[in-house]
């Protein structure tokens, strides 16, 4: 596995033994269910697609359940997507997914892909490349994306393939600071937000540029972004906090050695995101929310991990 994704994963398998068994084969068991006839697993309506089968996947890998016939049948729908021109968040969720696959399950998609497979790959990302340094998120877009940047090295780094043009990537990234302390996701974005600020903290950190004074900035943002809830939110104009934000805040708060701050409370985002659980082992996305699905049921137990892991 790739260096950040197996570093991540490790962290999340560290926590998650420490959490109570009933919650983690719960959790487990609602993943399960979810897996449909193709081998795939679908978002909260529609068919089997990659996004989801990545997130479900991550869930099952760090709660011990990515093996036997369910990793198989996973393995089965991801080959049936090798041949398609997927957007840069399906790449990536199907790059990651077969690294999880073969990685507790030695099971290999890519085992019967074209020996150009890598070169194909490679060659889609380099399209997205742009003037500016960074990535944009679709070949029609102008404008470089933080996330979709953070995500095509995550994506070249799991294809073993050099990332290339590092200065541009950095000089980009450096583009995208601003006076918050966190990161904006594109260039005409007028405040930063939690999730691109996290995504920002993490290529830095692939890259060996995280600098002092941005790690103080991010931790200071970060620190901003939560609630009374307890959770994180995604932005200062958004008052509610949300899983997805609460798990991107810690995975960056962890890296950046502050998650025993001060001013930061692991308890009370503990009772946020229990908050969230449910009778059926699903996690909803924030308070608002009605319906889980299995995105932000990793985001819940990934958190609870993290904590755990942080307050052993």
């Amino acid at each position: 596995m790739a260096d950040y994704l197996q570093r991540l994963t490790g962290t999340l398998l560290e926590g998650i033994v420490l959490l109570p068994e009933p919650l983690r084969e719960g959790t487990a068991q609602f993943l399960l269910d979810r897996q449909r006839e193709d081998g795939g697993f679908a978002g909260r309506e529609g068919s089997s697609d990659l996004y989801y089968t990545g997130f479900a996947l991550r869930s099952l890998a760090i709660l011990g359940k990515c093996n036997g016939e369910v990793a198989e049948r996973a393995a089965q729908f991801l080959r049936g997507r090798l041949s398609g021109r997927e957007s840069v968040v399906d790449l990536y969720s199907l790059v990651y997914a077969a690294q999880l696959l073969e990685f507790f399950a030695d099971v290999d998609v890519f085992a019967d892909a074209t020996s150009d497979w890598r070169a194909a790959m490679t060659g889609m990302m380099a399209q997205l490349r742009r003037e500016d340094g960074g990535y944009a998120k679709g070949a029609e877009g102008q404008a470089s994306s933080t996330y979709h940047t953070f995500l095509i090295m995550l994506c070249l780094q799991a294809i073993g393939a050099e990332i290339p043009n590092r200065d541009g990537i950095l000089a980009f990234l450096r583009s995208q600071h601003t006076d918050e302390g966190g990161f904006r996701e594109i260039r005409v974005s007028k405040r930063a937000g939690t999730n691109p600020t996290a995504a920002a903290i993490a290529a830095l950190e692939i890259l060996d540029a995280l600098d002092e004074e941005t790690k103080l900035d991010a931790i200071d943002f970060f620190l901003d972004m939560q609630t009374d809830e307890g959770g994180f939110r995604a932005n200062t104009r958004i008052p509610i906090a949300d899983v997805l934000s609460t798990f991107t805040s810690l995975v960056s708060l962890r890296s950046l050695a502050a998650l025993d701050h001060e001013e930061l409370s692991l308890q009370a985002v503990q009772k946020f995101v229990q908050s969230l659980a449910q009778e059926n082992g699903g996690f909803l996305a924030a308070a608002w929310d009605e319906v889980v699905d299995v995105e932000y049921s990793f985001y819940g137990i990934g958190s609870l991990a993290l904590i755990a892991g942080a307050t052993a």
